[in-house]
C-alpha cells in the first residue's frame, strides 16, 4: 500500500501493517475524518488550513512506522527485557492506535467538547468506538486479533504493559506532535514548526529508567538539537499559529453562538436545524455513538448558514458575523503575574459599553487567555518524562541537560486577550487604556 502525502512524500505500509491500515481506513468512523478539519478555524487566519484529521492520522501512522523500525534497530543491542520488545503483535497495536488516536474527535477541534454541557472528551469517545461491537473499527480490530481492541484502547489512554509504546502514542514525544507539527506548518505556510524528524528518530535509543521500567532516551549530545528543535516547534506554533488572535477570536465568536442554541434549546424555541447530538449535550440526554459520529465540520458549517436566517435575531447576528469573517477585535492584556485584576477590569469596562450599545455582553465581551507549557517534566513518573543517554555518564532528564529545555521546562506560557464586538473597538480601547499603562 503506497500513499503519497505532502508531508512525509510517498508512505507505504507492507506485509501485515498493509492489512491492518488498509481495513481501518476503509471504515466509516475513519472514513468521517476526512470531514473533521485538523485546526478547525484556522483557516480564516491561514488560507491553506483546510487539512483533515484523516490525512494527520496517515502522517501519524507512518511515523509511528519509522518509529518502529529504529526500535527494532535498537532493542536487541540496548537489553531491553523479552517481555518489553515491539514483537509483530505490539507492531500492529501501536500502528492502529496511531491511526485511530483521533477517530472519536468531534467537529471544529476542541469547541464541541468545551462548550456545551454534558458533552463528552473525544477520548472518551475514541475508546467508545473501539470497544463497542457495533463500529466498522472494532470488527476490522477482532478480525485481526480478537484481543486487539482493547489493547489498543489501553495504547491510547497509557495503560498498555509496554509503557514505552503507549508514551509513543500519547507523550511528551509521540507520533501524533511528530506529524501535526510538520503537517501544520506545511499547510498554513509557516516555518515555525519544522524540525529534523530524521535526525530525532536516528538518536532515539532505549535506557533503563530510575526506579526499574524501560523507556526511550535521546542518545548522546548530538541527539539534543533535533529533540531542542522538536519542542521549541511546539512552542513556536503555539504562539504563532493555534494561539493566534484571529483564530481565538473567532473561537469565541462560535462558543458565543452554541450557548445562544443551548439557551433557545433550553427555552423550546431552539432554531429548526440543530444537530441531535447537540440537543442531546444541551438537555443533559444520553447521547448514542451512533448519532454522535454523525456530527462533522460540515454538518455544523450547514447549520450556521441556516442559523444566519434564524427568526431568533441574536443567533442570527453571530452567524452572520462568522460567515463573513467579522470577527470580533481583541487587545493584549499584561501577562505578568499578579494582571488578573487588570484583566477583569478591562473586561468590566468593554461589557458596560457593549451594553449600552444594546449588544449582550455575556455573548460578545470575553476574556480569552491562552496557555501552554511547551514542555512538561513529570519527576514522579520516569516514565513520562524525557531522558538523555551520556557516555560514560549516568542517565540524565533532558530538561537538566538542554539549556533552552532547561528555561522553558514546566513554564506555563500565559497570552491574555481581551476580546470585543469590532463597532465599539474604538471606545473600549479609550476606556482600557489607561489601566492598560
Amino acid at each position: 500500500m503506497i500513499l503519497r502525502d505532502p508531508v512525509h512524500g510517498l508512505v507505504a505500509f507492507e506485509g501485515d501493517a498493509e492489512r491492518l491500515v488498509q481495513s481501518l481506513l476503509d471504515t466509516r468512523e475513519v472514513q468521517r475524518l476526512r470531514r473533521v478539519r485538523q485546526l478547525g478555524l484556522t483557516s480564516l487566519v491561514f488560507p491553506g488550513a483546510e487539512h483533515s484529521r484523516f490525512a494527520h492520522a496517515v502522517g501519524a501512522t507512518h511515523v509511528m512506522a519509522r518509529l518502529q523500525e529504529r526500535v527494532r534497530a535498537r532493542q536487541d543491542g540496548d537489553g531491553v527485557p523479552a517481555h518489553l520488545r515491539l514483537d509483530e503483535r505490539a507492531s500492529c497495536e501501536g500502528l492502529a492506535a496511531a491511526l485511530l488516536h483521533d477517530v472519536g474527535h468531534g467537529p471544529f477541534s476542541h469547541l464541541f467538547e468545551e462548550v456545551l454541557p454534558h458533552a463528552r472528551a473525544h477520548e472518551e469517545w475514541t475508546v467508545e468506538i473501539l470497544l463497542d461491537e457495533s463500529t466498522e473499527v472494532h470488527r476490522a480490530l477482532v478480525a485481526f486479533d480478537s484481543a486487539m481492541p482493547a489493547r489498543v484502547a489501553a495504547l491510547i489512554q497509557g495503560t498498555h504493559d509496554k509503557r514505552w509504546l503507549a508514551s509513543s502514542v500519547s507523550g511528551v514525544l509521540d507520533v501524533d506532535r511528530c506529524d501535526y507539527l510538520l503537517r501544520d506548518s506545511h499547510m498554513t505556510g509557516v516555518a515555525y514548526g519544522i524540525y529534523d524528524l530524521d535526525w530525532l528518530l536516528r538518536a532515539l535509543a532505549f535506557a533503563e529508567l530510575p526506579g526499574g521500567g524501560w523507556g526511550l532516551a535521546i542518545e548522546g549530545r548530538k541527539g539534543l538539537p533535533p529533540i531542542e528543535g522538536f519542542f521549541l516547534a511546539r512552542h513556536f506554533m503555539y504562539q504563532q499559529v493555534y494561539h493566534h488572535k484571529a483564530t481565538r477570536a473567532a473561537e469565541c465568536l462560535v462558543r458565543a453562538m452554541f450557548v445562544r442554541v443551548a439557551e433557545l434549546i433550553r427555552e423550546g424555541t431552539g432554531p429548526s436545524v440543530v444537530p441531535h447530538a447537540m440537543r442531546a449535550a444541551v438537555l443533559g440526554e444520553p447521547l448514542s455513538l451512533e448519532r454522535y459520529l454523525e456530527l462533522d465540520d460540515n454538518i455544523l458549517v450547514h447549520c450556521i448558514g441556516e442559523w444566519e436566517r434564524d427568526r431568533d435575531a441574536v443567533l442570527a447576528d453571530l452567524a452572520r458575523r462568522l460567515r463573513r469573517r467579522e470577527l470580533p477585535k481583541t487587545v493584549p492584556l499584561p501577562d505578568e503575574p499578579g494582571s488578573e485584576p487588570i484583566w477583569e477590569e478591562a473586561r468590566r469596562r468593554a461589557a458596560e459599553i457593549t451594553e449600552r450599545r444594546g449588544i449582550r455582553a455575556d455573548l460578545q465581551v470575553f476574556l480569552d487567555v491562552a496557555e501552554d507549557v511547551p514542555y512538561a517534566e513529570d519527576e514522579s513518573d520516569p516514565a513520562k518524562g524525557l531522558w538523555v543517554l551520556l557516555r560514560h555518564q549516568p542517565l540524565r532528564r533532558l530538561g537538566d541537560i538542554s539549556f533552552p529545555l532547561q528555561r522553558l521546562r514546566d513554564q506555563a506560557i500565559v497570552r491574555p486577550r481581551l476580546c470585543f464586538p469590532r463597532e465599539v473597538r474604538d471606545e473600549v480601547r479609550r476606556a482600557i487604556e489607561e489601566i492598560l499603562k
